[in-house]
């Protein structure tokens, strides 16, 4: 049974006990005294809540042990309630300020993580997306529920704000952070993060949403690196489901995700092994050594080459696009780094 299952299941058993004596309470009655239902549940009521009032019959022998049985067990019953009922409300309380306070003090250690500003369809994909990646996540949403909901995944850090508040965003932080994605709903709101965040750390990445050619072009004057607009991709994408579904079909069997068989990864040849300098694709053999396949290359200046040629010259600092198995790229990945090499 799961924690959270339990946990619902034992707030129960006061409920279920009290309703128990009660059950107890009527059944004695009617059995013992032969009392109505309604006359049964009556006693029942007035034993239990010890309220004195007059009994509608006089009590046989039987009647009053019985009486006494049920007043003895009640009061242990609603004892137990009460600080079961209590110790929970309290136990959550302290959950939460304890999550709060772990989750601030992870905050002042973190280094290269991403913030996600809003929490809605695309920052909760974008979030999914990043801890299949492994990657640290920072939510800032103005929600309160919303976050609330999060405290129930261990992996994801959360913080109630105003992404465009310049302290919300040093808290969280911001200056050591690799990256920022916007997602907020107003445009306006996105150019107001960018422009802030921009200002907080020059070197950050910065994504974000816009709905309109407009927005998009003021987001890029404020400093964003990328600019997604959801509803021209899309649009887009249905488009190519019309006029090429087997090529949107292929390549959906790309995935980016380490745990999927085929992967589409990018490595970063910052290290890579002295040997492999200034050579060409084709003697460096990574199809023959690894199994990889190299789809693409972004050169040191910025430069794309798709489905590089054989003579292509493989040089530091540049990227390559690879197809492969999880295991050759992270193989490949350890030798680009390689500083032993």
């Amino acid at each position: 049974m799961k924690k959270t299952t339990f946990r619902k299941v034992q707030k129960r058993y006061p409920l279920l006990l009290i309703l128990f004596v009660f059950i107890i309470g009527v059944t004695g009655y009617e059995i013992i005294e032969g009392l109505s239902f309604f006359d049964s549940l009556y006693m029942t009521v007035i034993t239990l809540s010890t309220v004195g009032f007059r009994e509608v019959t006089q009590l046989s022998d039987g009647g009053k042990i019985f009486t006494i049985i049920l007043i003895i067990t009640s009061l242990g019953v609603f004892a137990y309630a009460v600080s079961t009922l209590t110790g929970s409300f309290i136990e959550g309380q302290l959950n939460k300020l304890l999550k709060g306070y772990i989750k601030k003090s992870d905050m002042k250690k973190m280094k290269d993580h991403v913030i996600i500003c809003g929490y809605g369809r695309n920052g909760m994909q974008a979030a999914n997306e990043l801890l299949a990646h492994q990657t640290i996540c920072v939510i800032i949403d103005a929600d309160k529920e919303k976050i609330e909901s999060l405290q129930e995944n261990e992996n994801l850090i959360f913080m109630v704000g105003d992404a465009t508040d310049d302290e919300v965003l040093i808290k969280a932080g911001i200056e050591k952070a690799s990256a920022l994605i916007s997602t907020l709903p107003l445009d306006t709101d996105n150019v107001f993060v960018v422009l802030t965040a921009r200002a907080l750390n020059s070197s950050l990445l910065i994504i974000s949403r816009a709905s309109s050619e407009s927005s998009q072009m003021k987001l890029r004057r404020a400093g964003v690196d990328n600019v997604v607009m959801p509803e021209k991709v899309g649009g887009a994408y249905m488009a190519k489901l019309v006029v090429r579904p087997d090529v949107v079909e292929f390549v959906g069997h790309l995935s980016v995700q380490s745990a999927d068989p085929t992967n589409l990864d990018e490595i970063f040849c910052d290290n890579m092994p002295e040997e492999f300098y200034d050579q060409k694709i084709d003697k460096i053999e990574i199809r023959k050594k690894f199994g990889i396949n190299i789809i693409g290359i972004k050169t040191s200046d910025g430069q794309f080459v798709l489905n590089p040629p054989p003579h292509t010259v493989v040089q530091p600092n540049t990227k390559l696009f690879v197809l492969g198995t999880p295991e050759q790229i992270r193989k490949l990945r350890d030798l680009m780094r390689d500083t032993n090499h």
